[in-house]
């Protein structure tokens, strides 16, 4: 199958025009045009329907933009390694992660991978849902589970667990619980039952209604619980990676348990030597291990 043909038809299937499609491969729209009718003839396929508005795919048309945009991923990543220096760290690394963890723990110590590397562009996407690395949604990935993907590198980087935070104004002013009855004197600020959410916070919470908290407040991430808290709302159902940041938070009944939520770091097999992504996995190796430092110098680990 001829390659620059392919190339012409995904990018008419992108953008849904032979116009747009020839100003961006600079072409004109008759020499386009030829092409995918060639491409046509050869597969004995009508790919796209023709109306006044643009050019819809038909399903064999699907069927091949699917491979096509495969192959632009897997070459996109090729031209990522090679441009990777051995001894620079630049270009765009796209990371993604929850949320919750992105905003609270990650965002705050950009800088100073910055600082690092002036010249690495960092596209930060904050999702509950996972991106899959294989087909290069993205280039790196944290999140609070073991990846089930394919052909991916896997570190674990720490073990979060979900607790209870207050301000000591808070504190002062309602009354610290002893038991975890007295919650039903407080008003409970946790995520959105319906939002996605680590295992671990969901059964927390649930266990925690059965006390009948005076109120709640319910917010669909931990960006939002934590800004609550902050602002002497409730008591707030938090991951202990806050603890750091927010010192002056104090932990109520901390015997009440989570299970360990294991927090993984994971990028395609094929970035295994990208400098971009090793710049990345070393840095935040070394702020958990600094936070770890830090947690014990406080008597909190």
């Amino acid at each position: 199958m001829d390659w620059d043909k392919l190339r012409i038809f995904h990018a008419v299937a992108d953008a849904g025009s032979l116009t747009h499609a020839g100003d961006k491969l600079n072409l004109s729209q008759s020499a386009v045009s030829r092409q995918i009718r060639a491409l046509e003839e050869s597969l004995d396929s009508t790919l796209f329907h023709r109306h006044a508005r643009g050019l819809i795919l038909t399903e064999q048309g699907e069927l091949l933009f699917d491979a096509t945009s495969a192959m632009s991923k897997r070459l996109d990543a090729a031209a990522a390694r090679i441009r990777d220096s051995e001894e620079e760290v630049f270009g765009v690394l796209r990371v993604t992660t929850t949320f919750g963890f992105g905003t609270l723990w990650l965002a705050p110590r950009l800088p100073k991978l910055y600082e690092q590397y002036p010249d690495l562009n960092i596209d930060l996407m904050l999702e509950e849902r996972v991106l899959d690395l294989p087909m290069r949604e993205a280039d790196v990935a944290i999140r609070m589970k073991e990846p089930s993907q394919a052909d991916l590198v896997r570190k674990r980087l720490m073990t979060v667990q979900m607790q209870l935070y207050a301000t000591p104004e808070y504190l002062e002013e309602r009354g610290s619980p002893e038991k975890p009855e007295d919650i039903s004197k407080h008003r409970l600020i946790c995520q959105t039952p319906s939002a996605p959410q680590v295992g671990a916070s969901a059964m927390m919470v649930r266990h925690l209604m059965t006390f009948n908290p005076t109120s709640l407040l319910t917010v669909n991430n931990y960006f939002g619980v934590l800004q609550g808290v902050l602002h002497n709302l409730g008591i707030g159902v938090l991951p202990d990676y806050v603890t750091r940041d927010f010192p002056h938070l104090q932990s109520i009944l901390s015997d009440i348990e989570t299970a360990d939520v294991p927090v993984y770091l994971a990028y395609p097999e094929e970035l295994r030597h990208s400098k971009r992504v090793a710049a990345f996995r070393d840095f935040v190796q070394d702020e958990i291990t600094a936070q770890r430092k830090q947690l014990k110098q406080m008597g909190k680990l």
